[in-house]
């Protein structure tokens, strides 16, 4: 056992001798080296900071401003092309609401003789 703790307290001082020796073999800056190079990792951070500052809310106001108002116009035209499209099935719709409503006696609005008679003949023709 004397022999393990003694080969250990060899080991710890040889590896501490052989950090002394790499350490004196490494070329340190100056203090002067030292200031420009930190100066320099400062100054390129503060500038990709305010780079990612300015893009983020260039995209912020992007989104704010532009993607809405783009998603709503896109929104308003399918609603629109719908209604465009679909003129026949928009008009049943109505017609077959409105006479739903007339049977269960909640019309709101009563469309002229006329026009009920030209519905009858028009389902008479069907």
């Amino acid at each position: 056992m004397a022999n393990k703790e003694l080969k250990s307290n060899k080991d710890k001082k040889n590896s501490l001798k052989s950090v002394r020796a790499e350490l004196k073999k490494v070329t340190w800056p100056t203090p002067k080296q030292l200031a420009n190079n930190t100066l320099a990792v400062v100054a390129i951070v503060i500038v990709i900071s305010v780079i990612v500052f300015v893009l983020d809310l260039a995209f912020e106001s992007a989104n704010k401003y532009g993607v809405d108002k783009i998603k709503q116009i896109v929104v308003d035209s399918k609603n629109v092309q719908e209604e465009n499209t679909n003129p026949v099935e928009n008009s049943e719709n109505i017609e077959e609401n409105s006479n739903e409503s007339e049977e269960n006696g909640t019309s709101k609005t009563e469309a002229p003789e006329e026009e009920k008679k030209d519905e009858d003949s028009n389902k008479d023709a069907e």
